[in-house]
């Protein structure tokens, strides 16, 4: 009987200690990658001593388990961790708290008060439909005179109108009721859970404690439901002045949590993590050749002339235009809140002021740092394949500035001139940035008719083209404009083309194109022209002449 009666306690000491211990972690810190976060929490659980099973509420609902790290004292050793969004909490509220007590005996307040309202709506509902039943005179010998009658009238739509107001008004306070007992119970679940919003993701950790007591706990962790972009606001007064460039990130997020007066960390790194120790191999330099030798981003702005200019795409947000106000808010002294740490793979942006990034998917901006660009300006314009001018903004040793990949807001002169991209990873000393069009600088390209024509000679057919190209500058300052234009290029030897007039330009003989740096005082004009002449066979047909 003795030893029954140890098997008992013993098998009762077992169940007690398996009983899982809730506890809901707080986020602490965040380092949001471009393709995840890291996320640490701190948390305190009240453990007995011998073996436990830890459930940590609150993490993000899908997280890779075999990041997770437990920081804890030397008392306490981690069997196993265990990730899973499919616990069945016991979690139960403490309904001895004064707070859900009070609660509670509110929304029984109120759901007696809801029940009295909806009986007496549902009494004068049915007074209502017994005065529609009743509303006629059977018969012409009834034996009511007209004044009676009228009488019956009078009473009947008296009755019936504060029937109907009456239920109007107890429909509206049981609505009203409905909403205060739904507050309550939100109420309710808030004060039974501590966190900021409950997600489905629990941390279940078995764990051996040598004494019993309160343990404080770090835990940190990869999820992939969070990323960050650089962005960037580019804000320029006049061509006179450097570019005050504001260095954004737009972080999103839906860990199933909100991170509320959170330290972030932005890193443009990896966040890949195993637990491989890492070995050097040999580092090998070689040239891309899917580029051309000369400068991607050079190539782009200045000599693709087959299309549209690349390198100068300025939307503006449905061709609305509009002024900058929304910019006008500028966190000058953000750059002493944020530390910049560079290394050979990454760059990280330490944020010492604390955020609020909700989880619902939506862009979150952040400041990370106020930098003004020295720059040197220059219009550009190619009037064969756009009628405005474009401002550039060119800037040298733009490295020390850890740039990233990003679009940027342009406001020129007050006024948001809409969206441009910024690609640092150029070979070229000088990073260029677009600025918009500029309407105070007008181009314009004419044939010239007189001299442009066909004639016939013989087997062969001779077209001569002739074009005046007018610049016009109606600012108030001396302009720098690469004004370009081109010839045609001959691929066939029947095919015999002379350039006749080029006014000066410098000539690339192999792509055709003419190039004039022009510099135009305010109110300056000047007039350039392009003549070139094309031979071919009379019999045969240039599609794209």
């Amino acid at each position: 009987m003795r030893a029954l009666f140890c098997l008992l306690l013993f098998v009762c000491l077992q169940a007690q200690a398996q009983k899982p211990i809730f506890i809901n972690a707080e986020a602490e810190s965040a380092t949001v990658y471009f393709n995840g976060v890291e996320l640490t929490h701190k948390a305190n659980a009240k453990l007995p001593a011998g073996t436990s099973e830890i459930v940590i509420k609150n993490v993000a609902d899908y997280l890779n388990e075999n990041t997770v790290q437990i920081g804890a004292p030397s008392t306490l050793t981690v069997l196993s961790v265990q990730f899973t969004r499919d616990y069945i909490s016991e979690y139960e509220p403490d309904e001895t708290s004064p707070a859900v007590k009070q609660v509670r005996d509110s929304i029984a307040l109120l759901k007696k008060e809801l029940d009295k309202t909806t009986n007496a709506r549902v009494s004068e509902v049915k007074t209502l439909e017994l005065l529609d039943k009743n509303n006629q005179v059977y018969g012409q010998d009834s034996g009511l005179s007209v004044t009676e009658l009228m009488k019956m009238v009078d009473y009947y739509k008296a009755k019936r109108t504060e029937t109907a107001n009456t239920i109007n008004t107890l429909t509206e306070k049981e609505r009203k009721l409905n909403d205060a007992i739904a507050r309550l119970n939100t109420k309710l679940e808030v004060n039974t859970n501590k966190a900021e919003k409950t997600s489905s993701g629990k941390l279940v950790l078995q764990v051996m404690n040598e004494t019993a007591g309160n343990v404080p706990l770090s835990i940190s962790y990869l999820s992939s439901l969070a990323s960050w972009v650089p962005f960037y606001d580019l804000r320029a007064d006049n061509i006179s002045e450097p570019i005050n460039m504001l260095y954004k990130g737009q972080i999103t997020q839906k860990t199933g949590l909100d991170w509320k007066k959170i330290k972030l960390t932005l890193s443009s790194g990896q966040p890949n993590q195993n637990n491989e120790a890492p070995i050097l191999s040999a580092w090998f330099l070689r040239f891309n050749s899917g580029y051309a030798i000369e400068d991607r981003a050079n190539a782009k702005v200045l000599n693709n002339l087959q299309g549209a200019v690349p390198g100068i795409n300025i939307s503006s947000d449905n061709g609305t235009p509009g002024t900058a106000s929304m910019y006008e808010k500028r966190e000058s002294s953000i750059n002493k809140y944020v530390d910049i740490n560079e290394n050979q793979l990454a760059v990280s942006f330490d944020i010492d002021v604390p955020y609020d990034i909700l989880s619902n998917g939506k862009k979150h901006s952040v400041t990370l740092k106020e930098i003004k660009l020295p720059a040197s300006y220059r219009h550009y314009a190619v009037p064969k394949l756009e009628k405005e001018t474009f401002l550039l903004a060119e800037i040298e040793d733009y490295s020390k500035y850890n740039l990233l990949s990003g679009e940027a807001n342009i406001i020129f002169e007050g006024m948001y001139a809409g969206k441009t991209y910024i690609d640092p990873n150029s070979t070229s000393d000088t990073l260029r940035l677009s600025m918009g069009r500029d309407k105070k600088v007008s181009v314009k390209r004419e044939k010239v008719v007189d001299k442009s024509g066909s004639k016939f000679l013989s087997s062969y057919k001779e077209q001569t083209f002739t074009y005046d190209l007018t610049v016009k500058n109606n600012k108030k300052e001396t302009i720098a404009l690469m004004l370009k234009d081109q010839y045609p290029i001959s691929t066939d030897k029947e095919i015999e083309i002379e350039l006749l007039e080029s006014d000066h330009a410098k000539i690339n003989k192999e792509t055709g194109v003419l190039t004039w740096e022009l510099s135009l005082k305010p109110g300056e004009s000047k007039k350039l022209r392009i003549s070139y002449k094309v031979r071919y066979p009379k019999d045969k047909v240039i599609y794209n002449l």
